[in-house]
């Protein structure tokens, strides 16, 4: 992950700024809900960002409609991304708050095409907790799911 962090308050975020057209962007595509632009810090040629217009931290503060446009948009960055640079694969990368990689807190999402030996690597420790421990984890989401703090999509 990058060592870049963005210090800048909510609402002028250095995302909020780029939507507003106050610092130029290589932007890549635009709509009512999303905005897609070149990463300063290119991965890959073709490293796309895609992000909400409306300023939101984090995957928990974004509605509905803006999940579903950020997805709709990733997939139209990387289907253009498959044509103009022939990546031998494709990753989509979000992140939330610093424990989770998260360096701008506007959300957003990656778009890297991917070559072979290109250097990116996702690792971390793989744990086997078990059947059973696995179904106690799957029963807390399910009710977490019922609570009245998780919509329910239409």
């Amino acid at each position: 992950m990058p060592h870049f962090v963005d210090p800048s308050p909510a609402g002028v975020c250095i995302f909020c700024r780029i939507v507003q057209g106050e610092i130029p962007s290589a932007k890549v595509y635009e709509d009512a809900l999303t905005i897609a632009f070149m990463d300063l810090g290119q991965v890959n040629p073709g490293h796309v960002l895609v992000a909400t217009k409306r300023h939101a931290a984090n995957i928990f503060e974004i509605t509905d409609e803006e999940s579903a446009a950020v997805m709709q948009t990733a997939r139209k960055v990387a289907l253009a991304a498959k044509i103009a640079f022939e990546p031998a694969g494709l990753t989509l990368l979000q992140a939330n708050g610093a424990e989770g990689g998260q360096t701008v807190a506007h959300f957003h999402l990656h778009v890297v095409p991917r070559h072979a030996d290109d250097g990116v690597s996702f690792s971390w420790p793989r744990k086997e907790p078990g059947g059973a421990v696995l179904e106690g984890y799957a029963l807390q989401l399910r009710n977490a799911m019922l609570s009245e703090s998780v919509p329910v999509a239409a």
